[in-house]
């Protein structure tokens, strides 16, 4: 099915951010999924979220691979650079992008069975790079496009629209980025565009990549009683960890927050942000508490959502391969081939 342009006339005056833009201009075609689909939610937080951090749309670079879920770049930031690659393989290309240009920022749209099954392998690996990007796993427990089979996150016990059972254990993207060193985990409900937003404005500013896993319930194949992935049990199973905004380098602003209560705190553009403390012992620095943390609420049948783990003293991608500061397509041709007598130097070093 092709993709439908939207006008861009708005019908009233909108705001604009920090570069003169409105909202429109970070969206992008009508989208052609399913009526009520969890994925165009996420496609509305992304595009809020670069929106309101004011980021140029021809500095974002966005990428996907095969499914559902690769559909959503061509729906938000019609004025940024695009790739659609092949199923399992858009980490891999994102990689190779970042290498050539680190000054774009990158995000990468994914599923649970591009990300979890064929494109696990690129997706370990990008972790130990710690490729600098923002990774969105749209997870709805299902192969859409082909009909509704069972993914790698599906839970033991959840049922298909027909009703069979899924007896195989699932891979829960947030505990194998634990096991693997990822330096920005964190998990959100598509139908949480509060919660949603901005996890995603600190995932762009977060050095390395943040890996964001999102239950985005299908309403086609698991939506349905038995879904362990639908809109009804992400209501009731939902736990909220921790109520954050993100707030850009700006003159650093003081306030106690009150243990176990909600707090106010007015932000530098006026807007008045409220914040909640995390809850007793939980610590998003600590590792191994956050893994046995997020295991323990499994055991109780509950998701626990929010920015579940940071480390922001990694180094990303660039810094661990010592790249030159700016992109190589900028880099002069005489320092990118500077000859056969430097060549023939350098391998000598070797010798």
């Amino acid at each position: 099915m092709t993709s439908i342009a939207k006008p861009i006339i708005p019908l009233v005056a909108l705001p604009k951010n920090e570069i003169g833009l409105t909202i429109r201009d970070y969206e992008g075609a009508v989208s052609t999924l399913c009526a009520g689909c969890g994925h165009d939610s996420v496609t509305a937080a992304i595009t809020h979220a670069f929106w309101e951090l004011s980021t140029p749309p021809h500095s974002i670079a966005k990428l996907s691979g095969i499914g559902c879920s690769s559909k959503t770049p061509t729906y938000f930031v019609r004025g940024a650079h695009g790739f659609n690659s092949a199923h399992g393989r858009m980490v891999t290309i994102a990689t190779g992008a970042n290498a050539a240009n680190r000054e774009l920022t990158y995000i990468g749209i994914s599923g649970d069975g591009d990300s979890l099954s064929i494109g696990i392998g690129h997706l370990a690996h990008a972790i130990r790079r710690n490729v600098n990007m923002v990774y969105v796993i749209e997870n709805n427990g299902v192969y859409g496009l082909t009909k509704g089979q069972f993914s790698a996150s599906a839970d033991i016990g959840s049922r298909l629209k027909k009703g069979e059972p899924n007896a195989i254990a699932p891979i829960d993207p947030v505990l194998l980025g634990l096991s693997m060193g990822a330096t920005f985990l964190a998990r959100s409900f598509s139908g949480d565009k509060a919660q949603l937003v901005p996890i995603l404005k600190a995932a762009a500013a977060h050095n390395g990549l943040a890996l964001i896993d999102v239950i985005s319930p299908c309403v086609t194949f698991n939506d349905h009683e038995g879904s362990t992935k639908s809109y009804r049990f992400m209501r009731e199973h939902e736990v909220k960890e921790i109520e954050t905004d993100f707030v850009p380098i700006r003159k650093e602003i003081h306030k106690s927050l009150d243990e176990n209560d909600a707090t106010e705190i007015t932000m530098h553009d006026g807007s008045v942000v409220r914040f909640r403390s995390v809850p007793t012992g939980y610590d998003p620095y600590d590792r191994q508490k956050v893994e046995e943390y997020i295991r323990e609420r499994r055991s109780r049948g509950e998701i626990a959502t929010g920015l579940l783990y940071v480390d922001e003293s990694s180094l990303d991608v660039h810094e661990l391969n010592n790249t030159p500061d700016h992109a190589l397509n900028t880099v002069p041709y005489s320092k990118l081939c500077p000859g056969s007598a430097e060549l023939a130097k350098m391998q000598a070093s070797f010798r």
